[in-house]
């Protein structure tokens, strides 16, 4: 028997029992269209997560107080270190960093301290980030203006009570983020005017830039971010010149705060974080979640395959009587065994090809969602993910069908024959 004759004979047998063979796809089909949106959910996660990072620059660097005993970023909390004694970050720390003499990798520098508090506006409130900071952290952080002006030298000279808002701020206190700048609110009962609006950047290292409210550097140490030293700073931006230097940056600016902080090699009081660093550790993150939702994915393959073997071991037994005209009438094992495997395979290729289909469409559909609700999260279908479902598919199929066919194959004709 050939190959194409087992086919159209296979085809022929699945038609003659329409709704048992349909029945026995569907199982296959949840599973591939399962694996296939899980897949790109998860590479979706992952982009909109590394694009979001990417998007405040690949040259950027975060210096925090505290050597990172944690195993992970500290980004989550800045400005606090593992170490008791450790010796806190300054602006004479920020301001050496920004010698080109003694870091040339080094583009820019921008200290900040950050708190939280209250902003009101009429019968409004929102309690938010409060960041003070420098006029070069708009350059540093790669961040844009809709409207109004940033801060700048003048307002830190004169301690201003100025203030630009991210987005979702604005619309937070305001109900919209357009035409507020002159407007004035009051942070932690003190009038801030407003001066700028940011544009919406998303989700970044250290939360949603959007959400945040900036201050000049002088303001918020006089007025409402309290230190224990004059110029401590909880976190210092550094851009390096070049996204090919920040290795180099990296080391110049650890040298630089050994020097300062006289600390020896090993004993840092200090952690320089890159955007790489972040990247990894996010990758990380979403790797194994796309790992997890695939693999629950794969029970369902798992339960359609055997769906498959239940439903070849009933075909055997009902076609007990042919399969003995077959070997009879001079059919060899092997071709019994072609024929009931190309059945199976059959069966598990067009679940495939159906579930391809389906699993393309619900990541459709949950990126239809996700953009109707204003997430910027939109569903990743990779080709690695339809050759991953569909080659485990048709392994499927050949496994679960190799134990009917095997049956099959080995009934003696005389007793076939005899079967009722």
């Amino acid at each position: 028997m050939t190959f194409t004759q087992a086919l159209l004979e296979a085809i022929e047998s699945l038609n003659g029992n329409k709704m048992r063979s349909g029945l026995t796809v569907l199982g296959i089909v949840i599973g591939v269209a399962a694996v296939i949106a899980m897949l790109a959910v998860g590479n979706g996660a992952q982009a909109s997560i590394t694009g979001s990072i990417s998007s405040i620059g690949t040259n950027l660097l975060f210096v925090f107080k505290g050597s990172d005993t944690g195993g992970g970023p500290p980004g989550s909390n800045p400005g606090n270190g593992s170490g008791k004694n450790d010796r806190p970050l300054t602006l004479g720390d920020a301001d050496a960093i920004a010698d080109p003499f003694a870091a040339p990798s080094v583009e820019a520098v921008a200290p900040a301290i950050q708190g939280n508090g209250t902003l009101a506006f009429g019968g409004e409130k929102s309690t938010t980030t409060i960041s003070g900071i420098t006029p070069d952290y708009l350059m540093v952080r790669n961040l844009e203006l809709a409207e109004g002006d940033f801060i700048n030298d003048e307002h830190m000279l004169g301690r201003m009570s100025v203030v630009v808002l991210g987005p979702e701020t604005a619309i937070a206190i305001f109900g919209h983020a357009d035409g507020i700048v002159g407007e004035t609110i009051r942070i932690e009962g003190q009038p801030f005017r407003v001066i700028g609006v940011l544009v919406a950047k998303g989700g970044g290292a250290f939360g949603s830039e959007d959400n945040n409210a900036y201050i000049p550097f002088t303001t918020a140490q006089a007025r409402l971010i309290k230190r224990d030293l004059r110029d401590e700073v909880d976190v210092i931006f550094v851009q390096a010149t070049t996204p090919e230097s920040v290795a180099q940056a990296a080391d110049d600016v650890s040298n630089i705060l050994r020097q300062r902080h006289r600390t020896p090699i090993g004993d840092d009081d200090f952690t320089v974080f890159t955007q790489q660093d972040f990247l990894k550790t996010f990758e990380t993150i979403t790797g194994v979640l796309t790992i997890f939702l695939g693999g629950i994915a794969g029970i369902s393959l798992l339960v359609g395959g055997i769906g498959i073997m239940n439903i070849m071991l009933v075909s055997v037994t009902e076609r007990t009587r042919e399969i003995g005209l077959r070997k009879a009438l001079g059919a060899r094992k092997k071709d019994i065994l072609l024929q009931f495997l190309t059945e199976s395979s059959l069966l598990s290729l067009i679940g495939g090809i159906i579930g391809i289909i389906f699993g393309w469409l619900i990541a459709f559909i949950v990126g239809q969602v996700a953009a109707a609700t204003g997430n910027n999260f939109v569903p990743v279908v990779g080709t690695d993910a339809i050759l991953l479902s569909t080659g485990f598919s048709a392994v499927i199929g050949l496994f679960f069908g190799i134990y009917p066919a095997s049956r099959a194959a080995s009934l003696e004709p005389v007793e076939a024959l005899r079967y009722e």
